[in-house]
């Protein structure tokens, strides 16, 4: 079956300060039970950032932060994200870390590296209970992408060039799994290796395919941290492949997925 055949729809909402699609494709796309499945996606979304944003002076995780509430005093969630925060730092020998130095000195919180990729993973789950639906959710470029049927195409992803981000590096067929990118390209400078609190200069940008976007967008996150020994890291990685493009303009493949 060719993708012209298959029914598609798309909803956008803009959530957790990021756009956020939907791209919903085979026989519940703009039915009812298509538009309750998004409605439960945005609500989970919603309650994530009311939960876990930096942003926002009410959230639970400011609060947290600031020593207002102790971890006993949140939501069963919080403890989740910040477990999967300290098992990346783990695994990462300290270059990823859901806490740093505030303006002050004062080590603060932020999970941000951890909350999206796990958040819209989550919220994925109300989609995949649409009967011989195909999915694909992007958060900020980031995504989830299934096919219901064997008998389906594969999604077709495309990787921006860090170099050139209105043109694509690569493109990939993605049939069950998710796609993350961690780069400078529309962010700026944002990520920085927690061991030196320095800004890599090393990479451009790191792309990982895994099974799940929880940690697809943690390994990207935390090898581009990692800077020049970024690629040796992903190739111990079990089951992710990607790319690795580097400020010189190389870029290197990878794959421990097979």
């Amino acid at each position: 079956m060719t993708v012209d055949q298959l029914p598609l729809q798309r909803y956008v909402a803009h959530l957790m300060g990021m756009p956020v699609s939907l791209a919903l494709r085979g026989r519940h796309t703009d039915d009812l039970a298509a538009r309750e499945a998004w409605e439960r996606c945005v609500a989970e979304l919603t309650e994530v950032d009311r939960v876990f944003s930096t942003y926002r002076e009410d959230s639970v995780i400011s609060r947290l932060s600031r020593a207002e509430i102790g971890l006993v005093d949140c939501p069963p969630e919080v403890r989740e994200v910040l477990a999967l925060g300290e098992l990346a730092r783990a695994e990462s020998g300290g270059a990823f870390d859901v806490r740093r130095p505030g303006p002050d000195g004062v080590p603060t919180l932020d999970p941000s590296g951890v909350v999206k990729g796990w958040a819209v993973q989550r919220a994925s789950a109300h989609l995949r209970t649409l009967a011989d639906t195909d999915l694909c959710l992007s958060a900020g470029g980031d995504m989830v992408c299934h096919v219901s049927d064997d008998s389906h195409p594969a999604w077709r992803v495309g990787i921006e060039d860090p170099h050139h981000p209105q043109q694509l590096l690569a493109t990939v067929e993605v049939r069950r799994g998710a796609v993350a990118t961690s780069g400078t390209a529309h962010r700026g400078e944002h990520i920085t290796d927690a061991r030196t609190g320095g800004t890599p200069g090393a990479v451009a940008s790191v792309t990982v395919l895994a099974d799940d976007l929880t940690w697809a967008d943690i390994d990207a996150t935390a090898a581009y941290a990692m800077g020049a020994d970024a690629l040796a890291w992903l190739r111990g990685r079990s089951g992710r492949r990607g790319i690795v493009v580097w400020r010189d303009g190389g870029s290197d493949l990878f794959d421990t997925a097979s």
